[in-house]
């Protein structure tokens, strides 16, 4: 499992004081506001920077870091991800799981076939969707619901799926 989970991603600079305008990806991006610091980790580098103060516009989170005291260190900062430590995460309902956790597990039918590996987790608003890569390099797209998504055993590394009439025809 991955220690570090991505909370959001710095797009910009905010103002002249030093802010940074994070883009969560969080599906609650008002935990901001329950953590004292985060990670910032841009390429190989990584420091732990306090969460001075959090402010919301739109969808995007305002965040002021300690030591970061101007436009131009903000501006630095551009297209760092935050990251947390796992025992910082939000903790999750039975069902649910971090999509870093997800990524790389083996995708395989109720039938024993093996469909291929789980790549990407796409967030829609209805539903997830689970990108899968088959052993061909086609992408299969399934959505996560019950009557496709059968189980997910993070420990076996697997997740056994239903293929529904059609699924595989687009």
């Amino acid at each position: 499992m991955v220690d570090l989970l991505r909370v959001g991603v710095i797009t910009s600079a905010h103002g002249i004081r030093g802010e940074v305008n994070v883009f969560p990806t969080s599906d609650d991006p008002e935990r901001f506001e329950k953590l004292d610091s985060v990670i910032v980790q841009k390429g190989a580098q990584q420091t732990v920077r306090r969460i001075e103060n959090v402010k919301y516009f739109k969808k995007m989170v305002i965040l002021k870091l300690e030591g970061i005291d101007d436009r131009n260190a903000a501006e630095l900062m551009k297209s760092s991800d935050l990251m947390v430590d796992r025992e910082h995460a939000q903790k999750l309902e039975e069902g649910e799981y971090f999509i870093a956790d997800l990524i790389g597990l083996k995708v395989v039918t109720d039938e024993g076939q093996e469909l291929g590996t789980l790549k990407d987790v796409m967030e829609t608003g209805a539903n997830d969707v689970y990108i899968v890569k088959t052993a061909g390099g086609k992408e299969v797209l399934l959505p996560v619901i019950p009557d496709c998504v059968l189980r997910v055993d993070l420990e076996e590394g697997l997740v056994e799926v239903h293929l529904m009439p059609g699924l595989l025809d687009l």
